[in-house]
């Protein structure tokens, strides 16, 4: 999708320092992070949803690097969300993953 900001991102063509990158994930710091440590790890190619998604090893692969991820930058304690459609807040329409740490969290978490 030509003009979304997370495809841009993927394929270089926004300036962002990726903590992450291989041949179908990458992963960045959110430039609107709600807790103190905020990583999104996104699958390379254009998902506008999780429910879109069908290939079960990528979808593993969000979650075994937002791990990966969280680990790299000490996170001990963190939060994995996925927001799927405006009614749930996602306000970028490429399937993300958050990582949220470095506070307590609490719950129910909206």
């Amino acid at each position: 999708m030509s003009d979304c900001i997370f495809c841009k991102i993927a394929k270089g063509e926004v300036n962002t320092r990726l903590l992450y990158r291989d041949d179908k994930v990458v992963a960045f710091n959110d430039t609107n992070p709600q807790a103190p440590t905020h990583i999104l790890v996104i699958p390379i190619d254009h998902y506008d949803s999780v429910k879109e998604m069908d290939d079960e090893l990528l979808i593993g692969r969000l979650f075994t690097v937002a791990k990966e991820v969280a680990g790299k930058v000490g996170l001990k304690h963190y939060r994995l969300v996925i927001n799927t459609g405006i009614g749930a807040g996602q306000s970028v329409f490429h399937t993300h993953l958050h990582v949220l740490g470095g506070r307590l969290m609490s719950w129910p978490p909206g």
